[in-house]
C-alpha cells in the first residue's frame, strides 16, 4: 500500500498556461510569463502555503514542466508537491510508455519522484493502469489519480490498482458552475464515499468566469481560449454580474467567488496562476463562506446561460 495518505492544500496551483511560448498569439492562453515572474509567483505561493503544483507532460509539450522545475529550484523538495500526468495520446511505442513519459517529466522538473501521478485521459484503462504499479512500488510516484475518466473507468482503475495493494486516491475532472457533469454523473458522491479527493479544473473556465471579460472586453485575440469562449460571453453576463456582486459584499472578485463555490462543493480547485496577486485572491477565496441560497442562485444562473464548455479532449461523462 502507499505509505502515506494523500494530503494537499485546499487549493492546488495549475500551470497549464505556463506551457505557452510567450509569443503573442502562440499558445492556448495567450500568456506571456517571464522566468522572473514565475519565480515570484512560486515564492509567494510557497510562503502562503499553496504548495501543490499541477502540470502535465502535454502542457506546451514539456515546456510547463521545464519552467515549473526552474521556478521551484532553490525551494526544499519536501516543501512542495508535484502533480503531473501521463497522457496516452502522446505515448511512445517503447516497452513501457508510462515509465518513459514519467522519466522525461522527472528530468524536466529536476526531481526523482512525483507526489501525484495521473492517467490524463482514459483511452484504455485496462492497458495503462497496470503500468503504474511498478512505479508505485519503486517510489518514483507516491499517489495515483485519474483525470477525465467516467465513473465506470474510475472504478475499473481502482480495481486494477487494488489487486496490487494500491488504489485511486484522486480524481481530476473539469468542474465549474458552467460544467457540472461530474456532479450529475455521481462521481463527486463516489469520491466522497470512498475517501477520494476530487480535484476540479477549469473552475474559472479559462478566465471566462473571472469577471474580467465580457462582450466589450473579450479574451486575448489569437489564443485558443478566445476561440472557445468569446462567442458565449454575452450569455454569461448575468452570471458574472451576480458573481461580481456577491464578491463585492465580501471584498472579493468574481473569480474568488467561483473558487469559493468549488470549495463549498467539496472539491479541491486547481487554479491557474499567472500573476503574484492571484495568490492574494486565493487567500480571500478561502475566507468566503457562500450561503446555500447563494450557491443555488449562482447555479440557476449558470444553467440559464445554457452553454456547453466541455473541452474537445473530454468524453461525455
Amino acid at each position: 500500500m502507499t505509505s502515506t495518505t494523500l494530503t494537499a492544500p485546499a487549493v492546488a496551483l495549475g500551470t497549464w498556461a505556463w506551457g505557452d511560448s510567450g509569443e503573442a498569439g502562440d499558445g492556448h492562453f495567450g500568456s506571456q510569463l517571464t522566468a522572473a515572474g514565475r519565480r515570484e509567483i512560486v515564492a509567494k505561493a510557497q510562503s502562503y502555503g499553496f504548495t501543490l503544483w499541477d502540470t502535465a507532460a502535454v502542457y506546451g509539450m514539456g515546456r510547463a514542466e521545464t519552467v515549473l522545475g526552474q521556478a521551484l529550484n532553490g525551494h526544499a523538495r519536501g516543501g512542495y508537491q508535484l502533480s503531473t500526468k501521463f497522457t496516452p495520446q502522446i505515448a511512445g511505442d517503447g516497452d513501457d510508455p508510462v515509465a518513459d513519459m514519467l522519466q522525461r517529466s522527472l528530468v524536466r522538473m529536476g526531481t526523482d519522484q512525483v507526489d501525484l501521478y495521473w492517467i490524463h485521459n482514459p483511452a484504455d484503462v485496462a492497458r495503462w493502469t497496470p503500468l503504474l504499479v511498478p512505479l508505485l512500488r519503486s517510489g518514483r510516484i507516491k499517489h495515483v489519480g485519474v483525470s477525465n475518466h467516467n465513473l465506470a473507468e474510475i472504478t475499473l482503475a481502482d480495481r486494477i490498482l487494488g489487486d496490487a495493494g494500491f488504489r485511486v486516491e484522486a480524481v481530476q475532472n473539469h468542474y465549474s458552475l458552467l460544467y457540472r457533469g461530474s456532479e450529475r454523473a455521481g462521481i463527486i458522491d463516489h469520491c466522497r464515499q470512498h475517501d477520494v479527493r476530487f480535484f476540479s479544473y477549469m473552475v474559472l473556465e479559462q478566465g471566462a468566469l473571472t469577471g474580467r471579460y465580457g462582450p466589450a472586453h473579450p479574451l486575448p485575440a489569437g489564443s485558443s481560449r478566445a476561440a472557445a469562449y468569446n462567442g458565449i460571453l454575452p450569455q454569461l453576463q448575468a452570471l458574472t454580474d451576480r458573481m461580481r456582486a456577491v464578491g463585492e459584499d465580501r471584498g472579493a472578485s468574481a473569480a474568488e467567488v467561483a473558487t469559493a463555490w468549488a470549495i463549498a462543493k467539496g472539491t479541491t480547485p486547481i487554479i491557474g496562476v499567472t500573476k503574484p496577486e492571484h495568490i492574494d485572491g486565493l487567500t480571500r477565496a478561502l475566507d468566503i463562506e457562500l450561503a446555500d441560497d447563494e450557491i443555488a442562485e449562482l447555479e440557476a444562473l449558470a444553467d440559464a446561460a445554457d452553454v456547453d464548455t466541455r473541452g474537445s479532449w473530454e468524453q461525455d461523462i
